[in-house]
């Protein structure tokens, strides 16, 4: 069933796809799917093909020392109260310099979310959900997990199966229920265009 309302027809993935608060705390993600996801996003696209993004990635159940970590020191409390029950958490990582020549890539956070992207429509074709968040102590994952001096630790990512709102506390449950919108896209385009 199609999530996100459009003005235009575009892919199924990409309507479906949304961020849920509330993750199914009993379905584990499978290791072939684990292996599919990230290789969604090894493919992604990037400036010289320097990709640049790393992951950090605890599995409960089988990397639970990297799941706490990740959960109970690198994210903010906010996000803690949600992402409980994710069976997988993930710290998406840069590399700031090229390898090639060692100076630094602008396009690095760029070339994250591309591959971001990448994976949360191949979780999406799984019936998997990914939720991403900012909402971490980037510095404190860099020292925890001893990353090199040019990584920059960016983003978090809850992944799993979707689900029921009403198990998480009332404020988070609503944002589940939330209508769900974007800016038109006579504010997204700021010059040029096309006639149709």
């Amino acid at each position: 069933m199609a999530r996100n309302p459009v003005d235009e027809p575009i892919h199924q993935l990409l309507q479906e796809r949304w961020s849920p608060y509330a993750f199914d705390p009993d379905r584990a993600v499978a290791g072939s799917d684990l292996d599919a996801l990230f290789c969604a996003a090894r493919w992604a696209a990037s400036s010289y093909n320097a990709q640049p993004w790393r992951y950090i990635v605890g599995v409960k159940g089988q990397s639970d020392e990297v799941w706490r970590q990740i959960h109970d020191e690198v994210l903010l409390e906010g996000n803690q109260a949600w992402t409980a029950n994710a069976p997988v958490l993930a710290l998406g990582v840069i590399e700031t310099r090229f390898e090639h020549n060692g100076k630094p890539n602008a396009a690095a956070e760029h070339d994250l979310g591309a591959a971001a992207a990448q994976l949360t429509f191949e979780a999406t074709a799984r019936g998997l959900v990914v939720h991403q968040m900012i909402g971490l102590d980037g510095p404190k994952g860099h020292s925890l997990f001893g990353l090199e001096e040019s990584q920059k630790v960016l983003t978090g990512l809850a992944i799993g199966y979707a689900g029921r709102p009403d198990a998480l506390p009332e404020d988070i449950a609503k944002r589940d229920d939330k209508e769900r919108s974007r800016k038109p896209l006579n504010e997204v385009l700021l010059r040029g265009g096309w006639s149709a």
